[in-house]
Protein backbone atom coordinates (compact mmCIF):
# COMPACT_ATOMS: atom_id res chain seq x y z
CA UNK A 1 0.00 0.00 0.00
CA UNK A 2 2.76 2.35 0.98
CA UNK A 3 4.60 1.62 -2.26
CA UNK A 4 1.45 2.31 -4.25
CA UNK A 5 1.02 5.64 -2.47
CA UNK A 6 4.62 6.56 -3.18
CA UNK A 7 4.29 5.57 -6.84
CA UNK A 8 1.25 7.84 -7.12
CA UNK A 9 3.21 10.69 -5.58
CA UNK A 10 6.14 10.13 -7.92
CA UNK A 11 3.76 9.91 -10.88
CA UNK A 12 2.07 13.20 -10.04
CA UNK A 13 5.48 14.82 -9.63
CA UNK A 14 6.55 13.37 -12.98
CA UNK A 15 3.33 14.70 -14.58
CA UNK A 16 4.10 18.18 -13.28
CA UNK A 17 7.62 17.96 -14.69
CA UNK A 18 6.25 16.75 -18.04
CA UNK A 19 3.84 19.70 -18.13
CA UNK A 20 6.73 22.06 -17.32
CA UNK A 21 8.85 20.48 -20.08
CA UNK A 22 5.93 20.84 -22.52
CA UNK A 23 5.56 24.49 -21.50
CA UNK A 24 9.26 25.11 -22.10
CA UNK A 25 8.82 23.93 -25.70
CA UNK A 26 6.00 26.40 -26.33
CA UNK A 27 7.10 29.46 -28.31
CA UNK A 28 6.86 32.79 -26.49
CA UNK A 29 4.32 35.23 -27.92
CA UNK A 30 3.65 38.94 -27.28
CA UNK A 31 0.18 39.40 -25.82
CA UNK A 32 -1.88 41.89 -23.87
CA UNK A 33 -3.98 40.98 -20.84
CA UNK A 34 -7.10 42.90 -19.85
CA UNK A 35 -7.06 43.21 -16.05
CA UNK A 36 -9.56 44.31 -13.42
CA UNK A 37 -8.71 44.69 -9.75
CA UNK A 38 -9.78 46.24 -6.49
CA UNK A 39 -6.78 48.22 -5.26
CA UNK A 40 -7.64 48.43 -1.57
CA UNK A 41 -4.79 47.10 0.56
CA UNK A 42 -2.23 47.37 -2.27
CA UNK A 43 0.55 49.90 -2.73
CA UNK A 44 -0.41 50.55 -6.34
CA UNK A 45 0.08 48.56 -9.52
CA UNK A 46 3.84 48.61 -10.14
CA UNK A 47 6.05 45.96 -8.62
CA UNK A 48 8.98 47.00 -6.43
CA UNK A 49 11.31 44.01 -6.61
CA UNK A 50 13.08 43.55 -3.29
CA UNK A 51 10.49 45.53 -1.30
CA UNK A 52 8.17 42.80 -0.09
CA UNK A 53 6.53 44.77 2.72
CA UNK A 54 4.67 46.96 0.18
CA UNK A 55 2.44 44.54 -1.70
CA UNK A 56 1.45 45.55 -5.24
CA UNK A 57 -0.99 44.18 -7.82
CA UNK A 58 1.94 43.07 -10.01
CA UNK A 59 3.35 40.94 -7.16
CA UNK A 60 0.20 38.81 -7.28
CA UNK A 61 0.08 38.84 -11.10
CA UNK A 62 3.70 37.72 -11.56
CA UNK A 63 3.26 34.96 -9.00
CA UNK A 64 0.17 33.68 -10.91
CA UNK A 65 2.03 33.84 -14.27
CA UNK A 66 4.88 31.72 -12.87
CA UNK A 67 2.57 29.21 -11.18
CA UNK A 68 0.43 28.77 -14.30
CA UNK A 69 3.52 27.99 -16.41
CA UNK A 70 3.24 31.10 -18.61
CA UNK A 71 6.66 32.48 -17.68
CA UNK A 72 9.83 30.98 -16.16
CA UNK A 73 10.51 31.90 -12.54
CA UNK A 74 13.49 34.16 -13.31
CA UNK A 75 11.24 36.37 -15.51
CA UNK A 76 9.37 37.28 -12.35
CA UNK A 77 12.58 38.58 -10.78
CA UNK A 78 13.63 40.53 -13.88
CA UNK A 79 10.47 41.66 -15.66
CA UNK A 80 12.41 43.08 -18.62
CA UNK A 81 13.04 39.47 -19.67
CA UNK A 82 9.37 39.12 -20.60
CA UNK A 83 9.14 42.70 -22.00
CA UNK A 84 6.55 43.51 -19.33
CA UNK A 85 4.84 46.90 -19.49
CA UNK A 86 1.70 48.26 -17.85
CA UNK A 87 -0.50 51.00 -19.35
CA UNK A 88 -0.88 52.95 -16.14
CA UNK A 89 0.90 52.87 -12.80
CA UNK A 90 -2.16 53.19 -10.60
CA UNK A 91 -1.42 54.67 -7.15
CA UNK A 92 -1.93 53.13 -3.72
CA UNK A 93 -5.53 52.02 -3.17
CA UNK A 94 -6.63 52.81 -6.75
CA UNK A 95 -8.70 50.18 -8.60
CA UNK A 96 -8.97 49.29 -12.29
CA UNK A 97 -11.72 47.94 -14.51
CA UNK A 98 -9.72 48.01 -17.74
CA UNK A 99 -5.97 47.98 -17.08
CA UNK A 100 -3.83 46.56 -19.91
CA UNK A 101 -0.42 44.92 -19.54
CA UNK A 102 1.76 43.70 -22.41
CA UNK A 103 4.26 40.86 -22.06
CA UNK A 104 5.76 37.78 -23.70
CA UNK A 105 4.33 34.48 -22.47
CA UNK A 106 4.15 30.83 -23.37
CA UNK A 107 0.61 30.33 -24.64
CA UNK A 108 -0.33 27.36 -22.46
CA UNK A 109 -3.75 25.69 -22.86
CA UNK A 110 -6.66 27.35 -20.99
CA UNK A 111 -4.29 30.19 -20.18
CA UNK A 112 -6.83 32.64 -18.69
CA UNK A 113 -8.39 30.01 -16.47
CA UNK A 114 -4.96 28.86 -15.25
CA UNK A 115 -3.77 32.40 -14.42
CA UNK A 116 -7.05 33.26 -12.66
CA UNK A 117 -6.85 30.06 -10.59
CA UNK A 118 -3.68 31.46 -9.01
CA UNK A 119 -5.05 34.97 -8.40
CA UNK A 120 -7.18 36.25 -5.51
CA UNK A 121 -10.82 36.84 -6.52
CA UNK A 122 -10.41 40.65 -6.41
CA UNK A 123 -7.88 40.47 -9.29
CA UNK A 124 -9.13 39.01 -12.58
CA UNK A 125 -7.75 38.60 -16.09
CA UNK A 126 -10.80 39.22 -18.29
CA UNK A 127 -9.30 38.98 -21.76
CA UNK A 128 -6.21 38.26 -23.87
CA UNK A 129 -5.18 39.29 -27.39
CA UNK A 130 -2.09 38.71 -29.51
CA UNK A 131 -0.22 41.89 -30.48
CA UNK A 132 2.74 42.87 -32.67
CA UNK A 133 6.21 41.88 -31.44
CA UNK A 134 7.30 45.44 -30.68
CA UNK A 135 4.08 46.39 -28.90
CA UNK A 136 4.46 48.32 -25.62
CA UNK A 137 1.23 48.99 -23.74
CA UNK A 138 2.50 52.23 -22.17
CA UNK A 139 3.93 53.84 -25.32
CA UNK A 140 1.17 52.73 -27.69
CA UNK A 141 -1.65 53.98 -25.46
CA UNK A 142 -3.13 57.25 -26.86
CA UNK A 143 -5.47 58.02 -23.96
CA UNK A 144 -6.71 56.82 -20.59
CA UNK A 145 -10.16 57.15 -19.06
CA UNK A 146 -10.52 57.26 -15.26
CA UNK A 147 -13.61 57.53 -13.11
CA UNK A 148 -13.87 58.88 -9.58
CA UNK A 149 -16.79 57.80 -7.39
CA UNK A 150 -17.55 60.10 -4.48
CA UNK A 151 -20.38 60.74 -2.01
CA UNK A 152 -22.26 63.85 -3.18
CA UNK A 153 -22.13 65.52 0.25
CA UNK A 154 -18.57 66.44 -0.82
CA UNK A 155 -20.20 69.25 -2.85
CA UNK A 156 -22.33 70.65 0.01
CA UNK A 157 -21.43 74.28 0.80
CA UNK A 158 -19.26 74.70 3.90
CA UNK A 159 -21.75 77.10 5.50
CA UNK A 160 -24.59 74.57 5.38
CA UNK A 161 -24.94 72.07 8.17
CA UNK A 162 -25.30 68.79 6.29
CA UNK A 163 -26.23 65.29 7.41
CA UNK A 164 -24.15 63.10 5.11
CA UNK A 165 -26.71 60.32 4.59
CA UNK A 166 -29.57 62.76 3.93
CA UNK A 167 -27.73 65.05 1.52
CA UNK A 168 -28.93 65.06 -2.10
CA UNK A 169 -27.18 66.99 -4.87
CA UNK A 170 -29.42 69.62 -6.48
CA UNK A 171 -29.45 70.37 -10.21
CA UNK A 172 -27.87 73.82 -9.82
CA UNK A 173 -24.84 72.48 -7.87
CA UNK A 174 -24.34 69.63 -10.37
CA UNK A 175 -24.36 72.16 -13.22
CA UNK A 176 -21.77 74.26 -11.41
CA UNK A 177 -19.58 71.19 -10.80
CA UNK A 178 -19.76 70.34 -14.51
CA UNK A 179 -18.99 73.91 -15.57
CA UNK A 180 -15.84 73.82 -13.42
CA UNK A 181 -14.78 70.33 -14.58
CA UNK A 182 -15.15 71.47 -18.21
CA UNK A 183 -12.54 74.18 -17.52
CA UNK A 184 -9.89 71.45 -17.43
CA UNK A 185 -10.53 70.50 -21.07
CA UNK A 186 -7.75 71.35 -23.50
CA UNK A 187 -4.02 71.72 -22.79
CA UNK A 188 -2.89 73.25 -19.50
CA UNK A 189 0.21 73.38 -17.35
CA UNK A 190 -0.61 71.04 -14.46
CA UNK A 191 2.62 71.53 -12.45
CA UNK A 192 0.51 72.50 -9.39
CA UNK A 193 -1.42 69.21 -9.64
CA UNK A 194 1.54 66.91 -8.99
CA UNK A 195 4.77 66.95 -6.97
CA UNK A 196 8.32 67.22 -8.26
CA UNK A 197 7.50 69.17 -11.44
CA UNK A 198 8.49 72.78 -11.89
CA UNK A 199 6.32 75.31 -13.75
CA UNK A 200 8.67 75.31 -16.75
CA UNK A 201 8.91 71.54 -17.09
CA UNK A 202 7.41 70.79 -20.54
CA UNK A 203 6.14 67.41 -19.28
CA UNK A 204 3.76 69.21 -16.88
CA UNK A 205 1.63 70.23 -19.89
CA UNK A 206 -1.20 67.72 -20.32
CA UNK A 207 -4.14 67.44 -22.71
CA UNK A 208 -7.59 66.66 -21.27
CA UNK A 209 -10.25 65.48 -23.75
CA UNK A 210 -13.29 65.34 -21.50
CA UNK A 211 -14.29 65.67 -17.86
CA UNK A 212 -17.80 65.61 -16.39
CA UNK A 213 -19.87 64.40 -13.43
CA UNK A 214 -22.75 62.01 -14.14
CA UNK A 215 -26.20 61.87 -12.54
CA UNK A 216 -26.17 61.02 -8.83
CA UNK A 217 -27.50 57.67 -7.55
CA UNK A 218 -28.21 56.21 -4.10
CA UNK A 219 -26.40 53.17 -2.70
CA UNK A 220 -27.07 51.93 0.82
CA UNK A 221 -28.88 55.17 1.74
CA UNK A 222 -25.98 57.39 0.67
CA UNK A 223 -25.92 59.38 -2.56
CA UNK A 224 -22.90 59.01 -4.85
CA UNK A 225 -21.85 60.40 -8.23
CA UNK A 226 -19.15 59.39 -10.71
CA UNK A 227 -16.79 61.86 -12.40
CA UNK A 228 -15.28 60.67 -15.72
CA UNK A 229 -12.05 62.09 -17.14
CA UNK A 230 -10.32 61.18 -20.39
CA UNK A 231 -6.83 62.48 -21.09
CA UNK A 232 -3.75 61.62 -23.08
CA UNK A 233 -1.83 60.80 -19.88
CA UNK A 234 -1.84 61.84 -16.25
CA UNK A 235 0.84 62.60 -13.69
CA UNK A 236 0.93 61.22 -10.17
CA UNK A 237 -2.02 62.54 -8.09
CA UNK A 238 -3.14 64.80 -10.97
CA UNK A 239 -6.76 63.59 -11.17
CA UNK A 240 -7.22 63.59 -7.39
CA UNK A 241 -5.94 67.18 -7.24
CA UNK A 242 -8.13 68.27 -10.19
CA UNK A 243 -11.17 66.94 -8.31
CA UNK A 244 -9.92 68.27 -4.96
CA UNK A 245 -9.72 71.81 -6.33
CA UNK A 246 -13.24 71.69 -7.79
CA UNK A 247 -14.60 70.45 -4.44
CA UNK A 248 -12.78 73.31 -2.63
CA UNK A 249 -14.36 75.85 -5.01
CA UNK A 250 -17.90 74.41 -4.86
CA UNK A 251 -17.75 74.19 -1.05
CA UNK A 252 -16.81 77.88 -0.88
CA UNK A 253 -13.22 77.58 0.37
CA UNK A 254 -11.62 78.92 -2.82
CA UNK A 255 -12.56 81.47 -5.50
CA UNK A 256 -13.13 80.22 -9.05
CA UNK A 257 -10.17 82.33 -10.21
CA UNK A 258 -7.79 79.91 -8.43
CA UNK A 259 -8.16 77.55 -11.39
CA UNK A 260 -6.75 80.08 -13.82
CA UNK A 261 -3.96 80.86 -11.33
CA UNK A 262 -3.07 77.21 -10.84
CA UNK A 263 -1.99 76.95 -14.51
CA UNK A 264 0.35 79.91 -14.13
CA UNK A 265 3.91 79.73 -12.84
CA UNK A 266 3.35 80.49 -9.16
CA UNK A 267 2.93 77.75 -6.58
CA UNK A 268 -0.73 77.20 -5.68
CA UNK A 269 -1.91 75.04 -2.78
CA UNK A 270 -4.10 72.41 -4.49
CA UNK A 271 -5.77 69.86 -2.19
CA UNK A 272 -5.64 66.15 -3.13
CA UNK A 273 -8.92 64.21 -2.88
CA UNK A 274 -8.71 60.68 -1.34
CA UNK A 275 -7.47 57.82 -3.55
CA UNK A 276 -10.36 55.52 -2.64
CA UNK A 277 -12.84 56.47 -5.40
CA UNK A 278 -10.38 56.47 -8.31
CA UNK A 279 -10.73 53.73 -10.95
CA UNK A 280 -8.81 53.22 -14.20
CA UNK A 281 -11.79 52.57 -16.49
CA UNK A 282 -10.35 52.13 -19.93
CA UNK A 283 -7.20 52.59 -21.99
CA UNK A 284 -7.36 53.61 -25.65
CA UNK A 285 -5.21 52.42 -28.57
CA UNK A 286 -6.75 54.33 -31.47
CA UNK A 287 -3.56 54.74 -33.58
CA UNK A 288 -2.53 51.10 -33.09
CA UNK A 289 -6.04 49.89 -34.00
CA UNK A 290 -6.04 51.94 -37.21
CA UNK A 291 -2.69 50.53 -38.25
CA UNK A 292 -2.86 46.89 -37.12
CA UNK A 293 -6.45 46.25 -36.01
CA UNK A 294 -7.62 45.04 -39.42
CA UNK A 295 -4.37 43.71 -40.95
CA UNK A 296 -5.69 40.15 -40.93
CA UNK A 297 -3.12 39.05 -38.32
CA UNK A 298 -4.07 41.11 -35.27
CA UNK A 299 -7.31 42.09 -33.62
CA UNK A 300 -8.11 45.66 -32.67
CA UNK A 301 -7.54 46.31 -28.95
CA UNK A 302 -11.19 46.81 -28.13
CA UNK A 303 -13.05 44.80 -25.52
CA UNK A 304 -16.74 44.93 -26.43
CA UNK A 305 -17.16 41.20 -25.74
CA UNK A 306 -15.67 41.65 -22.26
CA UNK A 307 -17.84 44.65 -21.30
CA UNK A 308 -20.32 42.54 -19.39
CA UNK A 309 -17.56 40.84 -17.38
CA UNK A 310 -16.09 44.28 -16.59
CA UNK A 311 -19.50 45.58 -15.40
CA UNK A 312 -20.03 42.50 -13.20
CA UNK A 313 -16.55 42.85 -11.67
CA UNK A 314 -17.17 46.53 -10.83
CA UNK A 315 -20.51 45.71 -9.17
CA UNK A 316 -19.00 42.79 -7.25
CA UNK A 317 -15.63 44.15 -6.13
CA UNK A 318 -14.96 47.81 -6.95
CA UNK A 319 -18.16 49.68 -6.01
CA UNK A 320 -18.85 47.75 -2.77
CA UNK A 321 -15.24 48.40 -1.66
CA UNK A 322 -15.59 52.15 -2.29
CA UNK A 323 -19.02 52.34 -0.60
CA UNK A 324 -18.17 50.18 2.42
CA UNK A 325 -14.78 51.81 2.99
CA UNK A 326 -16.37 55.27 2.79
CA UNK A 327 -18.99 54.27 5.34
CA UNK A 328 -16.49 52.61 7.71
CA UNK A 329 -13.40 54.80 7.36
CA UNK A 330 -15.10 58.06 6.26
CA UNK A 331 -12.19 58.92 3.99
CA UNK A 332 -14.06 61.68 2.12
CA UNK A 333 -15.66 63.14 5.28
CA UNK A 334 -12.30 63.21 7.09
CA UNK A 335 -10.54 64.75 4.08
CA UNK A 336 -13.20 67.48 3.81
CA UNK A 337 -12.33 68.49 7.38
CA UNK A 338 -8.79 69.30 6.22
CA UNK A 339 -9.87 71.81 3.55
CA UNK A 340 -9.94 74.83 5.93
CA UNK A 341 -6.22 74.41 6.66
CA UNK A 342 -5.28 74.98 2.99
CA UNK A 343 -4.20 78.44 1.94
CA UNK A 344 -6.17 79.25 -1.19
CA UNK A 345 -5.22 82.93 -1.22
CA UNK A 346 -2.64 84.59 -3.43
CA UNK A 347 1.04 84.29 -2.67
CA UNK A 348 2.87 87.38 -1.34
CA UNK A 349 4.32 88.13 -4.78
CA UNK A 350 0.93 87.98 -6.41
CA UNK A 351 -0.66 90.14 -3.69
CA UNK A 352 1.63 93.02 -4.77
CA UNK A 353 0.86 92.45 -8.44
CA UNK A 354 -2.84 92.32 -7.66
CA UNK A 355 -2.69 95.68 -5.92
CA UNK A 356 -1.37 97.16 -9.17
CA UNK A 357 -3.86 95.25 -11.30
CA UNK A 358 -6.86 95.24 -9.00
CA UNK A 359 -9.26 95.96 -11.85
CA UNK A 360 -7.95 93.00 -13.88
CA UNK A 361 -8.18 90.81 -10.79
CA UNK A 362 -11.78 91.73 -10.06
CA UNK A 363 -12.74 91.02 -13.70
CA UNK A 364 -11.22 87.56 -13.34
CA UNK A 365 -13.16 86.91 -10.13
CA UNK A 366 -16.35 87.60 -12.02
CA UNK A 367 -15.51 85.24 -14.88
CA UNK A 368 -16.03 81.48 -14.73
CA UNK A 369 -12.29 81.01 -14.15
CA UNK A 370 -11.96 78.81 -17.23
CA UNK A 371 -9.62 80.77 -19.37
CA UNK A 372 -9.21 80.03 -23.06
CA UNK A 373 -9.55 76.40 -24.11
CA UNK A 374 -8.59 77.07 -27.72
CA UNK A 375 -5.09 75.59 -27.21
Amino acid sequence: EENGHQNKRLKSHADEEDAEDQNKKLPKRKIVLLMAYSGKGYHGMQRNVGSSQFKTIEDDLVSALVQSGCIPENHGEDMKKMSFQRCARTDKGVSAAGQIVSLKVRLVDDILEKINNHLPSHIRILGLKRVTGGFNSKNKCDARTYSYMLPTFAFAHKDHDVQEELYRLDRETLERVNKLLACYKGTHNFHNFTSQKGPRDPSAKRYIMEMYCGEPFVRENMEFAVIQVKGQSFMMHQIRKMIGLVIAIVKGYAAESIMERSWGEEKVDVPKAPGLGLVLEKVHFEKYNRRFGNDGLHEPLEWTEEEEKIAVFKEQYIYPTIINTEREEKSMANWLNTLPIHDFNSSAVEMQTNNKNSKKSSDLEGSDGCGDDSD
